[in-house]
């Protein structure tokens, strides 16, 4: 008996418990944990036990060895869970020790100079790292970290775009932005429908054409779902169109009193489904020369507009939000609240774009009653009356008013002086909406449009690595037939070139020309007469005059200029300035070319981060002050490009971020 309780000593010892003998006193504490092991019968020997501390036991054979038993199987448990334990101490030190081991290459690569590719483009790998690197900094914790690793990994096809050119920046701009970044892609995508009359590159007359295909992408590559709708006019290129189709199915439409049948065509722009309407009964609305310019311009959209719900309602789609454009598709609002909310669209709701106040499309009350309106109940105040001439319509108006969010496109103003330059009175109805009221800036073509990916440059750069830039400019000088004797280029791209710009251009290029400098003029694909006479006035060996509208030439001489003068830092048709930053040119307005120049809408800085960029960077600048920094002061003209080149303007930034707010804010209205 006595060996039998010294094993059990042995075995119970490591488990806490008190030393066994031959007779065992127990403790009150101890009483209670051992007598729940005793036969019911050995209990009854302590009831009557006058003091627990004075109380022996003389424990039986079965008990013992049940007390034996117990403690092995206690004993085998806590040996499982302290070999799990070590086996995960090990797992994790093992993979501590492999983040250390790839930051040693990575900051080993770096030393050698070894990362000049990787620079250029941010890798998934490298961005890897840093995650890793927070990690072991104790910025995050594991649990975060494998989130936005995950959101990375599954996500691949969008970090380029969204994480290039952030190798500068410190852990914490990076974890911010990393964040930012796997909240939006777990938002629920959006289905948008665009209802409009331009799409590049099928459709295209002003800078609405560019501005939906350019937001569109932006807002597909970040997940959301989205489509446009068109008419299908006689002049349509149908080139760029991808499985392309005539839908057999046709879809009638409420139009004049009666209902009208249109033919539906489909395909894809850039990943981005289009539908083309095409007016069976009326097929001259859209078999015309010009997108529009008629007389029966409202007649003709107002039909276009009517179809496009139509359609929606019998192809069943129910987007989230519809987004019109312009006057051409203002009158979309009181159609849809009126007639097509009750037709399966109660959860949409809508975005209305301006892009020019000054074409509002003033129409006869009556002529709303074609589309299916009332008149009486829209030719108010309040509602689609215009402001000035009450006996009219504003149809314009009426896409502000019965419209969720209200989008303007503006480079450089804000939404003060956009209101207060709005023209045709319409300030009193932009000031009962301006809760709805938004700003947004123009963007460009960031896929096609950047000096480290560019396909037409001879060497690519970056705002991290822009020797690039010298060997594209000894290009540009090559192409043109410049000397080399030359310490800047001063280019200027028009789409058109009126006679106020080119005495402006005259005093630009003869003061470009006395300070050394040689300049480049790339306009329209026909020179006009006064264009003409610029060029015979102004022969030069350091100037030259190119009529020829070539994309390669357009891209080089982008990337080959130093200065890049501009007549508007507003350009929302070639988005000159915010490419001339990207290529790490500087925007100088045209009429800038003296000292005493001062930008005469400077206490106007927008409301955008793009146009107080801009302004508060460039605004201020004449050609002269320019021209001599490059001059005299290269290391500090090299900090401003490079802190231009860094920065996002494209459609994918700032612009997309607008929409995706607007878009959110009025889902749930």
């Amino acid at each position: 008996m006595e060996s039998m309780a010294n094993a059990i000593t042995m075995v119970i010892a490591p488990l806490g418990a008190p030393p066994l003998n031959s007779s065992v006193r127990f403790r009150s504490k101890s009483r209670r944990i051992w007598c729940s092991r005793l036969e019911s019968n050995d209990k009854d020997k302590f009831e009557g036990a006058s003091s627990p501390s004075e109380t022996s036991v003389q424990i039986s054979n079965d008990n013992i060895w049940k007390l034996f038993n117990d403690a092995q199987q206690n004993i085998m448990h806590l040996n499982k869970q302290r070999l799990v334990a070590l086996e995960e101490l090990k797992k994790v030190q093992h993979e501590k020790q492999l983040l250390l081991e790839r930051l040693e290459q990575l900051e080993a690569r770096n030393q050698a100079g070894t990362t000049t590719k990787s620079v250029e483009s941010w890798s998934i790998s490298e961005l890897l790292l840093r995650i890793d690197s927070m990690v072991l900094s104790d910025m995050i914790g594991t649990g975060e970290a494998a989130d936005l690793r995950k959101s990375i990994v599954e996500n691949r096809f969008a970090v380029d775009n969204l994480f290039f050119g952030i190798q500068e920046k410190n852990d914490l701009e990076l974890l911010s932005e990393l964040r930012h970044f796997s909240e939006t892609i777990m938002r629920k995508p959006l289905h948008v429908v665009h209802i409009c009359s331009e799409m590049e590159p099928i459709a295209s007359s002003s800078p609405l054409a560019s501005y939906v295909t350019g937001v569109s992408s932006a807002l597909q590559r970040k997940g959301n779902m989205v489509e446009v709708i068109l008419p299908k006019y006689a002049s349509i290129n149908l080139a760029p169109i991808k499985a392309l189709r005539k839908i057999e199915g046709e879809v009638d439409s409420y139009f004049g009193g009666r209902w009208h049948r249109n033919r539906i065509w489909t395909g894809i722009i850039n990943n981005i489904g289009v539908a083309l309407i095409e007016p069976l009964h009326h097929q001259e609305f859209f078999n015309r020369d010009l997108i529009c310019g008629y007389s029966d311009d409202f007649k003709r959209f107002a039909y276009f507009s009517r179809a496009s719900l139509d359609y929606l309602v019998k192809s069943g789609k129910q987007p989230d939000i519809l987004h019109i454009h312009n006057w051409e598709t203002a009158i979309i609002g009181p159609l849809f609240w009126d007639i097509f909310v009750h037709q399966g669209l109660s959860g949409t709701r809508l975005v209305f774009t301006c892009h020019d106040l000054n074409s509002q499309c003033l129409e006869q009350p009556d002529k709303l009653e074609t589309c299916g309106l009332d008149s009486h109940r829209l030719h108010r105040a309040d509602r689609l009356q215009d402001n000035i001439n009450k006996n009219l319509i504003n149809i314009l108006k009426g896409g502000i008013v019965y419209s969720n969010k209200v989008v303007f496109v503006s480079s450089s103003h804000s939404i003060d002086k956009i209101i207060q330059c709005s023209g045709h009175e319409l300030e009193p109805t932009l000031a009962v909406h301006r809760d709805k009221l938004l700003i947004t800036p123009y963007g460009f073509d960031g896929t096609n449009f950047d000096p480290s990916k560019d396909k037409f440059l001879p060497a690519k750069y970056s705002a991290n690595n822009i020797e690039g830039k010298a060997l594209c400019k000894v290009a540009l000088r090559h192409h043109l037939g410049f000397s080399k004797h030359s310490f800047a280029i001063v280019g200027c791209i028009f789409s058109e070139v009126s006679d106020g710009d080119v005495d402006n251009l005259r005093l630009a290029i003869m003061y470009a020309m006395e300070k050394g400098a040689q300049f480049v003029l790339m306009g329209g694909t026909v020179m006009t007469p006064t264009l003409q006479l610029l060029q015979e006035e102004l022969k030069d060996a350091n100037v030259r005059f190119v009529d020829k509208n070539e994309e390669f030439l357009l891209h080089l001489i982008l990337a080959g200029s130093d200065i890049m003068l501009c007549s508007s830092f507003h350009d929302p048709l070639l988005q000159v300035p915010l490419k001339a930053i990207k290529y790490g040119s500087a925007p100088i307005l045209l009429n800038s070319r003296q000292e005493r120049f001062r930008y005469t809408e400077q206490q106007d800085f927008g409301s955008t981060v793009m146009s107080q960029y801009i302004l508060s960077t460039f605004a201020n600048m004449s050609l002269s002050q320019a021209l001599d920094e490059i001059k005299n002061q290269p290391a500090q003209w090299a900090l401003k490009i490079k802190d231009g080149m860094s920065k996002d303007f494209s459609w994918d930034a700032e612009c997309c971020d607008v929409h995706l707010a607007a878009y959110e804010s009025v889902k749930n209205f």
